[in-house]
């Protein structure tokens, strides 16, 4: 029965990671046409909405909540949904579908900052190799995004800058999965996933509102609508989902190995569907970069 329930649990992780793979390289990238602030607000709103239809009760937590846990919740939107999310889809529309595998490989330089802050935050030991296979991948993920060429210190190369905002969208998730495990000590998860999509599809509609950007309801195509609605049911709330239900069935090693096909679906959707591949030093410098966060990861 264990047997059993680990193998659904890590068939879960790797749907889910593939889910991901394909919304960073084919679903995301096609609402290019409008603005990153309002694709985030509706990537957000939409999944809420639903979420509402069978998560109901919990704003049954609202009588509850103390003043820390809402501070919390309200860091994990900012960080998790707002940063994150606003940094990987702008480094995927800087792009222009040319180095989509590139910004997808940058974001799994998550767990480095997970780590570090965890020990800042949580208080947690860092083991002694931990700066060592941390060092390694973020010297690999140098190479993947520029090989052997020196960087160039200049606005109009969208590479280098999307590269910026992919380690942003890094950090920030990072962050909201440290600042998640405090709230996850006192709630369900499926409570923080509301929470955390509610908290940020307010923020996020008053910004909109503010700054004028509700005119772009009237730019949404049919096409666009088509990928929110696709993205709402599958790689976003319900890649999340299907994330954790995989994940409490399975231990953390078996699940950093499952997360890799996060990344190697990437590759393999973005040679499908936009004809790219990785150059030979980019495939050298991928691969140690994913076997240096496995270890880390591993590690600790």
């Amino acid at each position: 029965m264990k047997n059993k329930e680990t193998v659904i649990g890590a068939l879960a992780v790797i749907i889910a990671s593939i889910m991901w793979g394909f919304d960073g390289i084919v679903l995301t990238p096609r609402l290019y046409n409008l603005d990153v602030i309002f694709v985030v607000f509706m990537l957000h709103l939409i999944p809420f909405l639903i979420m509402n239809l069978f998560l109901g009760k919990e704003y049954r937590h609202l009588k509850v909540f103390s003043y820390q846990d809402v501070f919390v919740l309200f860091l994990i939107a900012m960080f998790g949904g707002i940063l994150g999310t606003v940094s990987i889809v702008k480094a995927l529309f800087l792009v222009n579908f040319k180095s989509l595998t590139v910004v997808v490989l940058l974001q799994k330089l998550q767990p480095v900052f997970s780590i570090i802050l965890a020990a800042i935050i949580l208080r947690e030991k860092i083991r002694k190799r931990f700066a060592l296979w941390a060092g390694i991948a973020i010297v690999a993920s140098y190479f993947l995004v520029f090989g052997f060429k020196i960087p160039l210190i200049d606005t109009s190369h969208a590479t280098a800058e999307a590269a910026f905002f992919a380690l942003l969208a890094a950090f920030a998730f990072g962050s909201s999965t440290v600042l998640s495990k405090k709230i996850l000590r006192k709630y369900a998860f499926s409570t923080g996933t509301f929470y955390r999509y509610g908290f940020t599809s307010i923020i996020l509609l008053l910004v909109v509102l503010i700054s004028g950007r509700l005119s772009q309801f009237g730019e949404i195509t049919v096409s666009n609508w088509i990928f929110f609605l696709i993205i709402a049911f599958t790689t976003g709330s319900g890649a999340i989902f299907l994330y954790y239900y995989g994940l409490i069935r399975i231990r953390a090693v078996v699940a950093t190995m499952c997360e890799l096909f996060f990344p190697l679906s990437a590759i393999v959707f973005d040679y499908i569907f936009n004809g790219k591949i990785l150059n030979p030093v980019q495939w050298v410098a991928a691969f140690i970069m994913i076997f240096a966060i496995f270890r880390l990861t591993k590690n600790k």
